[in-house]
């Protein structure tokens, strides 16, 4: 299944750089991985925010939430989720 999902992370602004950047780095090797195994299929940065969209494909509503809930960001995340179906006027045979 695939599913949009749109991420914004606030920060708290009492935050350590330090315990942020540790975060950070550890959420960008968690996507990192996801991505190369096919999970995480597309990343892309919002312009002008901290936030991204992107596009998961999973098997079920339940493996989409234990990924979201398992991002070292996720405490700091405002979240929403679109599950996402074939489009009749689509050129594409496939998902690419």
């Amino acid at each position: 299944m695939l599913f949009h999902v749109e991420m914004r992370v606030h920060l708290p602004s009492d935050m350590p750089e330090a315990k942020a950047a540790e975060i950070k780095a550890t959420e960008k090797a968690y996507s990192q991985t996801l991505q190369r195994e096919g999970t995480w299929r597309h990343l892309w940065r919002v312009a002008g925010s901290y936030s991204n969209v992107s596009i998961f494909d999973v098997e079920d509503n339940e493996a989409l939430h234990r990924i979201i809930s398992g991002l070292p960001l996720f405490p700091y995340m405002e979240i929403q989720v679109r599950p996402l179906c074939r489009h009749p006027s689509s050129i594409r045979d496939d998902d690419s």
